[in-house]
């Protein structure tokens, strides 16, 4: 499990608030006062609940690409994603609509990409699950995480370790469009995530980099970066794409299958096998682009700027 009691019963406290403004008016709270003042014949009634929600909002993780715990980009915005199950399960279940589930997908990437859940989080939770649901019930009610929510272009480059939310966000896209494996061109699945013991690693590999001496502000950035199997990572080595290309056509994966999997990593082919680190990085960055603004709904900023031209060189 990736949350903990104090987890657990913050998502409760959020819950059972909510369902108590829906009947009295009441503001929804969730602050450290509130959780302590949850009665035990609260937590009783509503604990089996919301094991459920945390369940379903496992399962709605896994379908968004996040296949494991060390992926997850916020702990926190589990607590208001297991609430809002919680309640739809016990009232509406709105959220079995394909409609609604693309609204709740776009609340989740917006609260990731918008950076939104690093810091004190109460006054977010409330707004979420109350806002959220108003969403539901009409289109035009936005909620702030939605509307809040802003990620440029630059910030790409500056993605350089699983310590950003973001960053494991860019991950958890490419995952979610199943990608196939550089070896064996076979689907990416959470059953092959596991067993093939996955893990982000470099598309030019980090020592032909240094080798190059080509900038590491952009070599080590999410943009150079995609899920691997242990396998194939070791396949590839230290050596520049377009060796390591010949040297997975020897693992028999034919041309046309290889320019498949390598594509479905978001990774223009031709600019890999020639070893075009400028062109790749561009227009990879460009494909980020593309997926963040498909999650979230939102234009991504800043993409044709001066500040961002001169960042990446052209």
């Amino acid at each position: 499990a990736v949350w903990e009691g104090t987890d657990f019963i913050t998502s409760m406290t959020l819950w059972d608030s909510y369902e108590q403004s829906l009947k009295n008016g009441t503001g929804v709270k969730c602050k450290k006062k509130d959780v302590m003042n949850l009665r035990a014949i609260t937590f009783k009634s509503k604990r089996d609940t919301l094991i459920d929600g945390f369940i379903e909002a496992a399962r709605f993780l896994v379908k968004q690409g996040v296949y494991a715990p060390d992926n997850l980009p916020y702990n926190t915005q589990f607590i208001p994603l297991a609430a809002i199950f919680a309640y739809d399960i016990s009232h509406k279940k709105v959220l079995t609509n394909l409609t609604n589930l693309t609204k709740l997908s776009r609340w989740y990437w917006c609260g990731v990409f918008g950076e939104l859940y690093g810091s004190a989080n109460e006054t977010r939770y409330a707004l979420d699950i109350k806002e959220l649901f108003a969403w539901i019930e009409d289109d035009n009610v936005i909620p702030d995480t939605v509307s809040r929510s802003s990620f440029s272009a630059t910030r790409l480059l500056t993605l350089q370790t699983r310590n950003s939310a973001a960053y494991k966000g860019v991950m958890a896209l490419l995952l979610k469009e199943e990608p196939l494996d550089f070896m064996t061109a076979g689907k990416m699945s959470v059953a092959t995530y596991m067993q093939e013991s996955t893990d982000i690693h470099h598309i030019f590999p980090a020592s032909h980099c240094e080798k190059e001496k080509l900038p590491r502000e952009k070599w080590n950035s999410v943009i150079n970066k995609t899920m691997i199997y242990a396998s194939t990572n070791r396949s590839i080595g230290g050596d520049a794409p377009s060796k390591y290309i010949k040297a997975l056509l020897n693992h028999k994966i034919s041309q046309n299958d290889l320019e498949l999997a390598v594509a479905s990593h978001q990774i223009d082919f031709n600019l890999l096998d020639s070893d075009d680190f400028d062109g790749f990085i561009i227009d990879r960055a460009k494909k980020l682009l593309n997926l963040v603004e498909k999650a979230t709904g939102k234009s991504t900023s800043g993409r044709d700027t001066k500040e961002t031209i001169n960042a990446f060189g052209a």
